[in-house]
């Protein structure tokens, strides 16, 4: 982001008038410099506010009282035109232009203005809303005031819903406290140690200026025990100072550059506001100082207030800098829609992760008769077809949301089935018992797929099987089921529920094939004939790449006997041994957590949580047992359960623990949260915590008791 133009009205100090930073067509100016009074101040608070996002600016109402209105009466009118940038904050093909603003009420309550209300007028500028502010990378706005001071010790690297907000924060209050430089660079050091990237080059860019300004090897000083605390605690203060805001600058366009695949985060656009530096940077020492950031940041746009003395002493050539406004790409135009040869059946496959075997046996069906068949995968680039066939496999909202375009778009020509849309809407007979067309999907390639039982004797009020597919029954055989293939995707709903289960163990025993058991085994029925011969197969994941158990696990009963039953088939801690665990039907956090005890204790075992979704006409969720008064604990122990791999899957888990702990109880967990991100989607920790905290919030209307977000409690959390 950088600031084109700024219209104030009603602001202390200030005129009511429009302030142009541009430096002729298509340029901005990089360096703005404002007298130092307290006009400046109030302009460099309202360039702050501008920069930030809806979000931001209810915590900063709240934090941070704004008493800047010249007529209490009266609001402040606050409009900027912001230069955006690719990939940061748009597209590529997106207007780069943004026009937005602010109402602002004595009392500090923002309101976005309507385009109405707006006073600059310029027809090439796109209006909109200011962004949400959900986000912490990509946009970076800092503001500085004229006092520096350091956490010592207390500072957190976590990404919080106030991140933004404390980028700015010395603008709005003297005591707001920056980066801990020490804790800074050795964060930055100990990510460089294990792997080269964009830590390791920071350093290696930083670090020729940093030995020069500090007077002794920064980087270097790192690696040696207790040098650097001591050095920097001698280092005099005239050095150090700049120094604590030279690196918070450093620390903060690093995080904002997270994410997005950029090998030099110094290049990262943004704004940075300053009051005058005396107190914490020499006159003598100042132009050393704006010339270094003007060399470490070439993609920021500088607004300083400068006394006359640091005035006179600005570096002349800086001032001739100026940053170009980016040009949108131009769009693509969107590839004509195509149009299917006269005669052709379209087939569509809304949702399948796997090959939908329903369309293969409908292409089978359509070949035989001389039609020809195309297959389109989702609902984008549909080509025109008169008959159209898909097959919807799950009834979650973005399934069906892409059913509703289908059917918007071919009307009556729209022929829909499958579990996500009608349990009993069924193949014709004959259909159903052709072979699959392979040909329709060829990355299956020598893998089959399909059933040689469907149905289930169980009767899990959860589960579609059985109305969908009624007691287990034979369906194909080996041979019309492989057609030659020697690998086979095997969708049976409960195999060893098939009375002669044990004799199509033994058929693919003897035929040497590899099998993906894809819908889970249920443990209870394993014996020890069953298990044998499950030792004596290649069982396999879907791809094929490596060795397989799949089993489920959907509640907490019975643990003590499935635990003779693993061990029938004697695993080693080596083995891949894969439980499906359902959650969000009617267990407890207690009982989850119970499964996944008992999981991390079998050798080779490991979890994949899967959420319930019920079934057209099955029973919603029943979440009122989740959370005890031991819930605390109870979070603090699930996220200490390690698996040896595949938890990337638990994060689902910890992301729905985390919302409904916050509806439920009022609260967040401050642990779980720092945990779900600790590795993964860091830039999007701020605003899941901010959304955590709006649940909180509403719990606490109808509860006077359960808290809301606090943000010193959650960084106080993160060190215990």
């Amino acid at each position: 982001m950088h600031l084109e133009r700024l219209l104030l009205e009603n602001v202390r100090h200030l005129d009511d008038r429009e302030h142009d930073f541009t430096a002729g067509h298509g340029r901005l100016r990089r360096w703005i410099l404002l007298p130092s009074n307290q006009a400046s101040s109030n302009l460099l608070r309202a360039l702050a506010i501008a920069g930030l996002g809806r979000r931001q600016v209810q915590l900063l109402a709240q934090r941070f009282p704004l008493k800047m209105a010249s007529r209490p009466d009266r609001d402040i009118h606050l409009e900027s035109v912001q230069i955006r940038h690719a990939p940061q904050e748009r597209g590529p093909a997106s207007p780069a232009r943004r026009h937005s603003g602010w109402s602002v009420s004595a009392n500090g309550r923002f309101s976005v203005l309507s385009e109405a209300a707006m006073r600059y007028r310029d027809p090439t500028v796109q209006t909109r809303s200011p962004e949400l502010g959900r986000n912490h990378a990509g946009r970076l706005l800092l503001g500085y005031g004229s006092r520096v001071q350091a956490h010592v010790g207390t500072d957190s690297f976590g990404i919080h819903p106030d991140q933004r907000v404390k980028r700015c924060a010395g603008l709005f209050h003297s005591g707001s406290r920056l980066t801990d430089p020490q804790a800074f660079l050795r964060e930055l050091r100990r990510k460089s140690l294990y792997r080269a990237g964009r830590a390791r080059a920071l350093l290696a860019r930083l670090n020729p200026d940093l030995s020069h300004w500090a007077g002794w090897d920064v980087v270097g000083s790192l690696d040696r025990e207790g040098s650097f605390a001591a050095r920097w605690k001698r280092m005099p203060v005239f050095r150090r100072s700049p120094l604590i805001v030279l690196l918070d600058m450093v620390r903060h366009v690093y995080d904002a550059s997270t994410g997005l695949q950029v090998s030099d985060p110094l290049q990262q656009p943004g704004v940075i506001l300053m009051e005058p530096a005396e107190s914490w940077c020499k006159l003598d020492r100042q132009p050393g100082f704006f010339e270094l950031l003007a060399a470490w940041l070439p993609g920021i746009q500088f607004f300083v207030a400068l006394s006359p003395a640091s005035r006179a002493r600005f570096p002349a050539g800086l001032l001739k800098q100026v940053l170009e406004v980016p040009q949108p790409q131009t769009a693509i135009a969107p590839r004509p829609i195509p149009r299917l040869s006269r005669g052709t059946v379209l087939l569509v496959d809304v949702d399948g992760a796997l090959p939908n075997l329903a369309l293969m046996k409908l292409s089978r069906h359509y070949t035989s008769r001389g039609d020809r068949v195309a297959l389109a995968r989702g609902v984008t680039q549909l080509p025109l077809a008169k008959t159209v066939l898909a097959s919807c496999t799950f009834r979650t909202g973005p399934s069906l949301r892409r059913v509703e375009i289908l059917r918007q778009r071919y009307g009556d020509g729209l022929q829909v089935g499958g579990s996500g849309v009608d349990l009993r809407l069924r193949l014709a007979p004959e259909i159903e018992a052709m072979a699959p067309d392979y040909s329709l999907y060829p990355e299956l390639g020598d893998r089959a797929l399909g059933f040689l039982t469907r149905g289930c004797p169980q009767h899990c009020p959860f589960c579609l099987v059985p109305i969908k597919e009624g007691p287990p029954r034979l369906v194909s055989d080996f041979d019309a089921l492989l057609q030659g293939r020697r690998k086979l995707i095997l969708l049976d709903d409960n195999l060893l529920a098939y009375p002669a289960a044990l004799s199509l163990l033994e058929e693919i025993a003897r035929r040497d094939l590899t099998v993906n058991f894809n819908q889970t085994l249920d443990l209870r029925r394993l014996t020890p004939d069953s298990a044998q011969l499950l030792r004596q197969i290649r069982c396999s994941n879907a791809t094929f790449t490596r060795r397989n158990y799949h089993f489920s696990l959907n509640d907490a009963r019975h643990l003590e006997s499935l635990r003779e039953r693993y061990a029938l088939l004697r695993t080693a801690a080596s083995d891949n041994v894969e439980f499906v665990c359902m959650y969000g039907f009617n267990t407890s956090l207690a009982e989850d957590l119970e499964r996944f005890r008992f999981l991390r204790s079998l050798p080779g075992a490991y979890v994949f949580v899967q959420r319930y979704r019920p079934v057209p006409g099955g029973p919603p969720p029943d979440l009122s047992r989740l959370f005890d008064q031991r819930a605390d604990l109870l979070l603090d122990e699930l996220v200490r359960i390690i698996f040896p791999q595949n938890m990337k899957s638990m994060e689902t888990y910890y992301r729905w623990v985390a919302v409904q702990y916050a509806a439920q109880a009022g609260r967040i967990h401050h642990r779980l949260v720092e945990t779900l991100f600790r590795y993964n989607c860091r830039p999007q920790m701020g605003g899941f915590l901010h959304r955590l905290n709006e649940l909180a919030e509403e719990r606490a209307v109808g509860d006077s008791n359960a808290p809301s977000f606090d943000g010193t409690a959650f960084l106080a959390s993160l060190k215990k």
